[in-house]
């Protein structure tokens, strides 16, 4: 049969292992990762199958790096190269058995050190995919902003929760700006791809990990003070962890 390669003839066995590459593997497994995880949290689980599960990892982590793709006008990725499919669907499968082991109950504390993660790696793939399109230094920063944030987007809006884009959080979406205009900079002055990465990912990594340890959030509007009673004490990261391990 000629429409069957042979095993060595794979396109999974031909694909290229630059650096943007890379990033991208790995933004997109950990953000698969999150995907089944975040899905599992009981303010998302609607009686998710082990499929649906499944799935929730593919739109965390290929839904931003499509969409980035999809606005760059270009074929995606993660059609294009098959590790995108065997790394998110490996990742979503850790992150199934992680959220059974565990029972219900989400493990809020790990997850906000794994969001922080991927974060700002997705936001250099897709800053400096937009800069090799020639757009606009604002345009890349947009892009910088969509690739880690859209993901996130779709797995809210499939749960029926309010997309975390537009409520109180711990500098989100500003993160994610904070990573793509650094990368800029840092390339701009003349750094390759990875010094440039790993100084992004760094100061990035360290801010959100501050903002959800220290509590920083996005300003709100003024509110009436009958809506602010509403509201309850949010916990800390630290409080989070101390909460998950600690003994029943």
């Amino acid at each position: 049969m000629d429409w069957f390669p042979a095993l060595h003839e794979f396109p999974l066995f031909h694909q290229s292992w630059d650096g943007f590459t890379i990033i991208d593997l790995i933004a997109a497994s950990t953000n698969a990762l999150n995907g089944a995880l975040l899905a599992r949290r009981p303010d998302h689980y609607k009686h998710y199958t082990v499929v649906g599960i499944i799935l929730m990892a593919f739109l965390g982590g290929i839904g931003g790096g499509v969409s980035r793709d999809i606005v760059l006008n270009r074929v995606p990725s993660a059609f294009t190269n098959p590790w995108y499919i065997v790394f998110c669907t490996v990742a979503g499968v850790i992150g199934l058995t992680i959220s059974y082991n565990t029972g219900q109950k989400f493990r809020e504390g790990v997850f906000g050190i794994m969001t922080s993660f991927s974060l700002p790696w997705y936001a250099v793939v897709g800053a400096d995919a937009a800069l090799h399109a020639h757009l606009p230094l604002l345009g890349a920063v947009v892009i910088g902003v969509i690739g880690p944030t859209a993901g996130r987007y779709f797995i809210d809006v499939t749960s029926g929760v309010t997309p975390k884009h537009f409520v109180r959080g711990e500098w989100f979406v500003g993160a994610a700006v904070l990573a793509s205009v650094l990368y800029i900079i840092f390339t701009g002055v003349g750094l390759s791809i990875w010094p440039a990465t790993i100084l992004t990912f760094v100061i990035a990594f360290a801010f959100r990990i501050a903002a959800v340890s220290l509590r920083w959030e996005e300003p709100e509007p003024w509110e009436p003070a009958a809506v602010q009673k509403g509201e309850g004490p949010r916990k800390s990261l630290e409080e989070s962890i101390h909460d998950e391990f600690a003994k029943p």
